[in-house]
């Protein structure tokens, strides 16, 4: 095969730690009809990416794998039929097969959108998955009107950043529950409270929140239901354990998660706030391709203040 027709990209062969993760020489993709062609400068990392990696999707994904979601970079080619974007157009987005981490990757159009003006490649990478699973939650799903309160758990990770900046930019007094250290970081993004869960329980405190937002997820599910007060909901974003007894006790509802296929309607609504300056990013870490493997150690360690980055071309952003 002739070296203009390969890539360098992780890939791993079978399931398991971040030491399954390998740096390759690959087929570089065509685009089929609508399709991008995108030259991947930057790729996001979320929890998807390891749990995937780690076998939790059992065969929902073929081996070989080659992970990564969330990309920015310029269109190097589109597909028959594509014709919302030009070659040399920075964009981002998110794609429908996973492959990001690589020097290139396919895009359906109507998965992408324009890079905002005021982010770089590495700004614009952290955000598809998150903003956007942090907006549904919110106000899709949570209905979340302005006045009420809402508790996010896990404020300063990937989503719940992006989740206290959303929760205050539609009117709602924001309750962010992570560790200590993290409380000045959270009070910044906008939280009128602190939870710091290290000294308080959550379930010592009724809080009276109208919706809890859960990025955490887990087998503690129930400690968040006190802080709920009756008629709230709670709207998890990864899988949780929550009691049905509990549940009904507290006269609360447990929404159920949604996993979503983003589109070019909400990339551009997430654009306009980055453009107007209402929403921003925070990168927690930036590591070159290949050495993904510290990205998802990173990221499984679930210690993160916002989001963790793959830069794979460190042309100007």
């Amino acid at each position: 095969m002739a070296e203009t027709e390969t890539m360098n990209a992780i890939r791993y062969h079978a399931h398991g730690g971040p030491e399954v993760l390998q740096y390759e020489r690959v087929e570089r993709p065509k685009a089929s009809a609508g399709e991008v062609l995108v030259k991947v400068h930057a790729v996001g990392i979320n929890p998807g990416d390891w749990q995937i990696r780690s076998g939790l999707a059992g065969d929902a994904f073929p081996l070989p794998y080659i992970p990564g979601w969330d990309v920015s970079g310029i269109v190097a080619a589109v597909g028959p039929g594509a014709e919302r974007f030009r070659e040399g157009e920075a964009v981002y987005g998110m794609t429908a097969n996973s492959a990001g981490c690589a020097e290139y990757v396919t895009v359906p159009e109507s998965q992408l959108a324009r890079k905002p003006e005021p982010l770089s490649h590495i700004q614009a990478a952290a955000v598809p998955m998150s903003a956007f699973t942090a907006w549904h939650a919110l106000t899709e799903q949570g209905q979340l009107k302005p006045g009420q309160t809402v508790l996010i758990n896990g404020a300063s990770g990937g989503i719940g950043h992006f989740a206290v900046q959303i929760a205050k930019l539609n009117g709602a007094k924001v309750i962010g529950v992570a560790s200590g250290r993290n409380e000045g970081f959270v009070r910044e993004l906008g939280a009128d409270e602190f939870i710091d869960y290290t000294v308080t329980p959550i379930e010592q405190l009724p809080l009276a929140a109208d919706l809890v937002l859960d990025t955490v997820g887990g087998a503690e599910g129930d400690r968040l239901l006190n802080a709920l007060k009756p008629g709230g909901s709670l709207v998890p974003v990864t899988y949780g354990q929550y009691s049905v007894d509990r549940v009904a006790e507290r006269a609360v509802r447990i929404l159920p998660v949604r996993l979503l296929q983003i589109t070019a309607a909400d990339l551009e609504r997430l654009s306009q706030l980055f453009d107007e300056g209402r929403l921003r990013v925070v990168i927690d870490t930036v590591v070159p391709l290949k050495d993904t493997r510290q990205a998802h150690e990173r990221s499984e360690s679930r210690r993160t203040r916002g989001k963790i980055v793959i830069e794979v071309c460190q042309q100007a952003q």
